[in-house]
């Protein structure tokens, strides 16, 4: 079997990754004791791939529960399903991080590290054929963001041709648990663009906004915000749990979904979503389905898909659906929607379809897209980042705790920044490709204006960012002499002549 090693780190990470447990064991027939119940072959026939089956019948799960504290794990063992999991394969520390990434990623993190790189191998010896890891984590926490960027760099360095798959939670102002969340996200997306080949990206925002609007919860709980984390990951793993037609392994999405390595991160996406009152009295067809796994409101990351493009997407139906219908409604809504879909890859919109239906609805589907759109995630947070790290808030905690340098914040920024670069410069290519298609023969943009305009906005775009950062730390270092201000003007200055050459 292709099977998958799952690691949960953190609080945040664990909470999800135990909630996410109980929902495919639930659809796979497993009780909480690891013991089959169900009543179909077909729970049964690709089960190896997240469970082990152990003496007597039980199934346990391939999953790796880690933590710098031992308060979350008593958490897990303490619930409905803590008997489930493999007692050797919670691996936790005693004295936490306190919300500070460098103490998860140098010190404390690095204590632990491998004594949880000994279970992986187990887990990934015990396997047949390892297909790759999947990783929940929070990128707000000190243990989810700095010890799970360091788990994905080493684990990418031991078995660099498997693929590693995450579902991080980004953080956002207006659900917020720490002042340093800016700090910890930017200091973990360099990582996660490195070292990872899928970051499906979940948004506490977004999630809060499901339940107030959608489904109608004036007080939604983090049980809550779980719930549809651990259903939009239900559906996404549908294809490696189950028979299916298409997308049957982590490699198979990565191909489909990826189609430049560091584009790799991904906007999960669930339908239908109904309050609790009105979900008895509807009856969903095809039609409304396709046109709510489109919708922003559907989305699990708080930005607007019409605001980009789509480079790719995949779409999985659970339940009795036909397959021509299923194709039609998917080109009708790329008919209908053009600009909002890449027109230099064809065919960028994968379908795949599983009988066995989501518990309590006969049709459901779930989403996953590669958008243009996300670089207003990453804005967002380099914005907050940048409006702390200007005037080095709290920034003492980590040189001197965590034994951290300040040049990796620049890095970080510096990553990001080329990050944001490249989704832009992939919206504004499909945008010069109309142009060209049109028979415009001169190189200047069609509304014409400033001179600014005849440049590729990808290009002058990057460049101008670049001299701007660079010209930012180039007067920092002039008021404060420090090298790494010099470095970090340079290092962008570097960068803005190469933005030049290439344009």
């Amino acid at each position: 079997m292709r099977e998958i090693v799952h690691m949960q780190v953190g609080q945040c990470g664990n909470q999800i990754g135990t909630k996410f447990w109980e929902v495919i064991s639930d659809e796979h027939g497993i009780d909480p004791t690891g013991i089959y119940h169900g009543d179909s072959d077909l729970q049964l026939e690709r089960i190896n791939v997240y469970y082990n089956e152990a003496t007597g019948g039980k199934y346990v799960p391939r999953a790796i529960l880690i933590d710098l504290e031992p308060g979350t794990m008593d958490s897990v063992r303490a619930g409905s399903y803590g008997q489930l999991f493999r007692s050797d394969n919670f691996v936790f520390g005693q004295s936490g991080v306190g919300n500070c990434w460098a103490i998860g990623h140098y010190t404390e993190g690095a204590k632990l590290i491998d004594a949880v790189l000994d279970v992986v191998r187990k887990e990934a010896e015990s396997c047949d054929c390892l297909q790759g890891f999947q990783l929940t984590h929070s990128l707000g926490g000190g243990t989810g963001g700095g010890m799970g960027t360091l788990l994905t760099s080493k684990i990418c360095e031991e078995y660099p041709d498997r693929i590693i798959s995450t579902f991080s939670v980004i953080p956002s102002p207006k659900v917020t648990d720490t002042v340093v969340e800016p700090y910890n996200a930017m200091l973990s997306f360099r990582y996660l663009s490195e070292n990872t080949e899928q970051t499906h990206c979940i948004d506490n925002e977004a999630l809060y906004d499901i339940c107030f609007r959608t489904l109608k919860l004036t007080t939604p709980t983090y049980d809550d915000l779980n719930h549809l984390v651990s259903t939009t990951m239900s559906g996404i793993t549908t294809c490696f749990r189950f028979p299916g037609q298409l997308n049957a392994d982590l490699r198979k999405l990565s191909v489909n979904l990826v189609p430049f390595p560091s584009l790799h991160f991904l906007m999960p996406g669930f339908a239908p979503l109904t309050s609790r009152a009105s979900q008895q009295y509807r009856a969903l067809t095809i039609p409304e389905l396709t046109q709510q796994i489109f919708d922003a409101k559907n989305m699990m990351v708080a930005c607007d898909p019409r605001q980009g493009r789509y480079l790719t997407a995949a779409v999985i139906f659970r339940g009795r659906v036909s397959t021509r219908e299923v194709d039609e409604q998917i080109l009708n809504i790329q008919n209908k929607n053009c600009p909002y879909f890449s027109d230099w890859i064809q065919n960028n919109v994968m379908t795949s379809i599983c009988d066995i239906p989501l518990r309590g609805l006969k049709i459901s589907a779930n989403f996953i897209g590669n958008n243009t759109a996300i670089k207003e995630v990453f804005k967002r947070i380099s914005e907050q980042f940048t409006a702390m790290f200007r005037r080095r808030a709290f920034l003492h905690y980590y040189p001197y705790e965590g034994g951290m340098d300040e040049m990796e914040f620049i890095e970080a920024e510096s990553a990001m920044n080329d990050l944001i670069c490249q989704y832009t410069e992939n919206w504004d290519a499909s945008v010069d490709e109309e142009e060209e298609d049109t028979g415009s023969q001169n190189t200047t943009n069609v509304t014409g204006g400033n001179d600014d305009s005849s440049m590729t906005a990808g290009s002058s775009n990057s460049k101008y960012d670049y001299l701007q950062q660079g010209i930012r730390y180039a007067e920092q270092a002039v008021q404060d002499d420090k090298a790494y201000n010099y470095k970090a003007a340079a290092q962008y200055y570097m960068s803005a002549a190469d933005s030049l050459m290439h344009a």
